[in-house]
């Protein structure tokens, strides 16, 4: 009894296995128990065992197994003044670090980055990614991170790494230069420049960061939404197009005011659009050319506006003003009348050009008895 009862008091067999997948940091601790001479060290694939004395970093031991012996403890012989060898049992604490990665660690801005960019100017930022992360240094990793703690786990320390990795990131997206259109084909590279700036801060934890990923860079959602709108623009090509794809999108939503609007105005714009298409002389489509292009100007020289129509598929003028309103009397110029004057782009409706107010004014043609 007495025997079993002096065995029970000392660790002979010291091992760590871990189950967890978070855990980076676990005391092997039995209260009132010392560590016998001549006691098994086992360290596994992806650990490494750190001692601490009194207080005092003391040996670290990678994998393998160990027979704790003053030839392979010279820290703790050293500490405990061994001379030839110790005979009797000696406390110690013994902490396990998993070396292995932690991988999938997040990061991202929690404010958006201020950023000059040659093409919008000034714009806000977000980024966010992945890294994964080792302890390189079992040693410093516990005198600077983990203390007296027992049990220590990834998310411990990840939020720190996190406010490194935001601060660095600031700074390098913020300097980069690169067009903000540009950055996701650069991501690769940014990450790089990121990770080799938070390297020796996270190497005084005695961690290192493996990998480091940049998965998205993003601006504002309102800034998107008008990038969107811009690139839309741009893939419909004729402005006038995308405004009526815009006009058949509103139209095919029930209940909006748009599609209200236009299903009012339906009949008088497929009126016009019709007219437009049949021509200023009532020809079907297709039927006759377009318009004959406008005349050369006429040599600079200081004389009044004059006026040019398009009649019957052929252009007659030019005519001054005082012209027009005899025109107009005798119902040769009306509102639909196509007409082109110097410096106008392309052939219009008389009614959309200066000549409105002249056609207001003008009386209709007599009633025929």
């Amino acid at each position: 009894m007495v025997f079993d009862f002096l065995k029970g008091e000392f660790i002979d067999v010291i091992s760590w296995l871990d189950d967890t997948r978070d855990t980076m940091v676990w005391r092997f601790d039995r209260r009132g128990q010392a560590i016998k001479m001549g006691a098994k060290l086992t360290v596994r694939e992806g650990q490494a065992a750190v001692f601490i004395h009194e207080g005092q970093l003391a040996d670290v031991f990678g994998p393998g197994l160990y027979m704790l012996e003053t030839n392979n403890m010279p820290i703790m012989t050293t500490l405990q003044h061994w001379d030839h060898g110790f005979q009797s049992p000696f406390k110690s604490e013994v902490y396990f670090v998993n070396t292995t990665r932690f991988n999938d660690q997040k990061w991202g801005t929690k404010n958006p980055i201020m950023a000059r960019d040659p093409e919008f100017g000034p714009v806000r930022l977000r980024a966010f990614g992945t890294y994964s992360m080792r302890v390189t240094d079992p040693g410093k990793f516990i005198q600077e991170v983990v203390g007296t703690d027992g049990e220590f786990t990834s998310d411990e320390i990840s939020f720190q790494i996190r406010n490194v990795i935001v601060q660095s990131a600031t700074q390098v997206l913020a300097k980069s230069g690169i067009p903000v259109l540009d950055m996701a084909a650069n991501t690769g590279d940014l990450g790089k420049i990121i990770a080799n700036a938070i390297a020796p801060q996270v190497g005084e934890y005695g961690l290192s960061i493996v990998e480091f990923y940049i998965e998205n860079i993003s601006l504002p959602e309102e800034v998107e939404k008008a990038l969107d709108k811009r690139t839309s623009i741009g893939v419909a090509g004729d402005l006038n197009k995308y405004m009526q794809f815009n006009a058949a999108e509103a139209m095919g939503q029930p209940g909006s005011a748009m599609g209200a609007a236009m299903g009012a105005g339906m009949g008088a714009g497929m009126g016009m659009g019709m007219a437009q298409n049949m021509g200023p002389w009532g020809a079907a489509p297709g039927a006759v050319a377009a318009p004959p292009p406008p005349p050369p100007p006429p040599p600079t020289r200081d004389v009044a506006q004059v006026w040019h129509l398009a009649v019957n598929g052929s252009t007659e003028g030019p005519f001054a003003v005082a012209d027009l309103a005899g025109l107009a009397a005798q119902g040769r110029l009306t509102r639909a009348t196509m007409v082109w004057t110097p410096g106008q782009e392309g052939w219009k409706m008389a009614a959309e050009t200066g000549l409105a107010q002249l056609l207001d004014t003008v009386p209709p043609p007599p009633p025929k008895p």
